[in-house]
């Protein structure tokens, strides 16, 4: 006996909608790569890597100090992919990152940095930066407050003492004291 919901199965409709684009190695497995799959920043971490990773929009990248960076003048060097699979390279001046007006990979830049402790391990960031795409820019000092006030109203005051810690930590940075307060 047979029972099924009558429903098609995600890959099913899938290859309805796409066609099988699916690739048969010699093995006889398929696998899920077309041509339409992002392509994706070889990510890998080495001895002066600042920071490896991505967010839930495509884009991916890492960080590493920049060969004329110095104790006076960080440089960060930011390399990988963008949201749409275009590489890029950005030179990030740590001394000029407005964190109420910054980039998501400026961001980062920062936390890396100055060591800023990542919340549940994770991430400093609000989690809206998740989101945004390489030239995004964002009020992340509006986004923590924002985030901190949704957690107060659901009462999740555990959480939003962590997400004020961190926005704390971003208004307080050596080069946030006189330029963003």
């Amino acid at each position: 006996m047979h029972i099924g919901s009558g429903l098609n199965t995600v890959s099913s409709m899938y290859r309805q909608q796409k066609g099988n684009n699916m690739k048969t190695p010699a093995s006889g497995e398929k696998t899920f790569y077309t041509a339409e799959t992002p392509k994706v920043y070889q990510i890998f971490t080495t001895d002066n890597m600042l920071w490896t990773g991505g967010n839930g929009t495509g884009l991916s990248y890492c960080l590493k100090y920049a060969d004329d960076s110095t104790d006076e003048n960080p440089v960060v060097l930011a390399k990988g992919v963008d949201e749409n699979g275009k590489e890029f390279e950005q030179r990030i001046y740590i001394n000029d990152v407005n964190p109420s007006s910054a980039t998501v990979v400026e961001m980062r830049a920062l936390e890396a940095h100055y060591k800023v402790e990542k919340q549940g391990g994770f991430t400093s960031l609000p989690l809206e930066a998740g989101n945004m795409g390489l030239n995004d820019r964002r009020d992340f000092i509006s986004m923590f407050k924002k985030s901190i006030e949704d957690l107060n109203k659901l009462g999740r005051f555990d959480l939003s003492l962590l997400w004020t810690k961190s926005m704390d930590t971003y208004l307080n940075l050596p080069n946030a004291n006189s330029k963003y307060k």
